[in-house]
């Protein structure tokens, strides 16, 4: 059974950046900005900011230490920041 942060974030309805619908199946990926789940077309915008390389190494270190303490699956949670995935239901 999915806990109910991943069921959350891997389920959204709607990309949290240009607010368009995300189907069930329409692959998503987490921003390493905020990590909310954002379209693809929303990710590659996201890469082209002059930040986004630093963004990402902050990101790996933080998201390590903060799953580890508020999700307990450091694993799944960070690795949806940049590979897409798609709601599993």
């Amino acid at each position: 059974m999915k806990k109910q942060w991943e069921r959350d974030l891997s389920c959204a309805v709607a990309c949290a950046r240009c607010n368009g619908a995300l189907a069930v199946r329409d692959q998503r990926i987490l921003s390493v900005f905020d990590h909310q789940p954002i379209c693809l077309a929303c990710k590659q915008a996201e890469e082209k900011q002059p930040d986004y390389a630093e963004a990402s190494k902050k990101m790996i270190g933080t998201c390590m230490m903060e799953t580890e303490v508020m999700y307990g699956d450091p694993g799944g949670y960070c690795y949806y920041h940049f590979y897409p995935f798609t709601c599993a239901g």
